[in-house]
């Protein structure tokens, strides 16, 4: 009934313009207006009266001088105006503080963030000599400033000259998942000590604030410059920032099937969002503060293949009554435990998902998680 409704209007429309000089026409609605201002005619100046002061008027709208004469009788082409160079306002990268602390934001993922983040230290001549994925943070070695790059010794040097001669510098970095969805926040700390010494007392504690501040400084630079141009990323790298070091599927006493994540919560609902978008599932809604992703099993994730006007006028688009009497919604559910973090199937807050559906997301969880 909807794709004879949709061929009857678009017949409609076809025999009501075929032949119609009206409508398309030089007398036409929509005719061609380009050179109408051709047969405007100049008139006389404006008179004022004799007790009024005149004041000069700039023209809102001044004609441009490489336009056609009075004289050009034939129809003009109106050119179209230049397109404006969209300039993005809002960087991928920015900087905060709150007080005395300093931060750097990115609008990726904690798991695409992490390997540019070690690309630009190893860049700049820092040796990685500790590296936790679990924690999400990773710490250099002890190192002269001398034996960093030259930018860099120069930059941090700078921040420090009086402690600058024959030091070492050492650095924690810490990635945490951001307040939005697949966003980052960045933290660094940094300390100096005189070349030799063996303590390592505030080496990665309270830090240094100049060098803090000079090395988020260079880091916002080098990662914006980086993503305009493209940069790659290390898919194997993002997948083992988040990935949980032990993933187990068991069951409780009423034989409901639970995932095991042994990660803290961050990294597992950065870990679960991520399997669900590799394992091609609707995700609906989220609710991190409750720990839910809100999934629709009827539908694929990618939601770019929508029909134009004319799928939609002959039938292809879908009703939405009939998208929503196939849907399968199921909340995945995230509960801290002891040991680390429970993933769950729900068909609402009080209902368990049937043990075939929870079985089947866990597995593909289970299989992208590992």
């Amino acid at each position: 009934m909807k794709r004879l409704a949709g061929l009857t209007a678009l017949a409609a429309m076809l025999s009501s313009v075929g032949g119609c000089g009206w409508l398309w026409g030089e007398e036409g609605y929509f005719r061609d207006r380009g050179s109408d201002y051709l047969e405007a005619r100049q008139t006389a100046p404006m008179r004022l009266p004799p007790n009024v002061e005149a004041k000069r008027l700039d023209p809102l709208l001044p004609v441009p001088l490489s336009v056609a004469d009075m004289q050009h009788g034939s129809e003009f082409e109106v050119p179209r105006p230049q397109s404006l160079r969209s300039v993005q306002e809002v960087s991928e990268f920015s900087l905060q503080q709150s007080g005395d602390s300093r931060w750097l934001v990115a609008q990726r993922a904690p798991a695409e963030i992490w390997p540019m983040l070690r690309q630009f230290f190893e860049d700049n001549g820092f040796d990685i000599a500790e590296e936790r994925l679990s924690g999400g943070e990773f710490i250099t070695a002890w190192q002269p400033l001398e034996a960093l790059s030259a930018p860099m010794a120069r930059r941090l040097g700078g921040r420090a000259a009086e402690q600058a001669a024959g030091s070492e510098v050492r650095v924690r970095v810490r990635v945490e998942p951001g307040v939005q969805r697949n966003s980052s926040e960045i933290f660094v700390s940094s300390a100096l000590r005189s070349s030799g010494g063996a303590s390592d007392t505030g080496a990665v504690g309270r830090g240094d604030a100049g060098l803090d501040a000079a090395l988020l400084d260079e880091m916002n630079a080098s990662l914006t410059r980086s993503a305009e141009r493209g940069g790659s990323v290390s898919l194997l790298a993002a997948r083992d920032f988040d990935a949980p070091s032990r993933v187990t599927l068991s069951e409780d006493g009423n034989g409901n099937p639970f995932l095991s994540l042994d990660a803290d919560f961050d990294r597992a609902w950065s870990s679960v969002g991520r399997a669900l978008e590799m394992g091609d599932v609707r995700v609906e809604d989220i609710n991190r503060s409750l720990g839910v992703y809100y999934i629709n099993l009827a539908e694929r994730a990618d939601r770019s293949e929508r029909p134009g006007f004319l799928g939609r006028l002959f039938g292809r688009g879908e009703d939405p009554e009939t998208v929503e009497a196939r849907a399968e919604r199921y909340q995945v559910r995230l509960t801290r435990i002891a040991e680390g973090v429970q993933v769950t199937v729900e068909k609402d807050m009080n209902t368990f998902a049937p043990e075939e559906v929870a079985r089947r997301v866990l597995n593909m969880l289970q299989e992208h998680l590992g």
